[in-house]
């Protein structure tokens, strides 16, 4: 398949389980799964056509492995990213001393201010690599690198999980835990 159509499926499919279902008036389930005939057919409805091959191919490539499957393929979700609600029954972990988040230069006195908010997504994002931060932090703009002191955090009783596509998740950064 074209690396083009494969970007149009992805960023479709981002838009429909992440954001906006009802655009194509998609099911999801509490934990955000949809049926992949169900998918498959809708977005044929909306001009935008794959077949079950395709799709599978855009979950395995995806270089941020943002989509899953359950075991026997009938079902699909965003592994994180959700700006609708829906509980992915993910279990607090302990994070590593250190994540990272990418952001661009001129949020950076807002955030060192009032910390990292999750705005309309349902938790902030934060990395093991400092790499993938960065390319974050350059889709908005200059990039900034920022430590987030993880440690400390899940030490004063902070919550963190981590999901399918191993991007860490919690609520809230305090500006108190932010190493600029």
């Amino acid at each position: 398949m074209n690396e083009k159509h494969n970007k149009k499926i992805s960023k479709f499919l981002s838009l429909v389980l992440r954001h906006q279902p009802g655009i194509i008036n998609l099911n999801l389930d509490e934990n955000g799964w949809a049926d992949v005939k169900e998918l498959q057919e809708k977005c044929a409805n909306n001009n935008i056509l794959f077949t079950l091959d395709e799709l599978d191919e855009v979950v395995e490539t995806n270089d941020k492995k943002r989509f899953i499957f359950n075991e026997d393929k009938t079902k699909i979700r965003a592994s994180q990213g959700h700006s609708i609600a829906v509980d992915l029954a993910l279990k607090p972990q302990q994070p590593p001393e250190f994540l990272y988040h990418g952001t661009a230069q001129n949020n950076l006195d807002s955030i060192l201010e009032k910390g990292i908010e999750k705005r309309s997504r349902q938790h902030v994002h934060l990395s093991s690599s400092k790499d993938t931060a960065e390319k974050v932090g350059m889709r908005h703009g200059k990039p900034v690198l920022l430590t987030i002191m993880t440690g400390k955090m899940h030490a004063d009783g902070i919550l963190f999980y981590l999901s399918e596509n191993k991007v860490w998740l919690t609520d809230f950064v305090d500006p108190q835990y932010i190493k600029y």
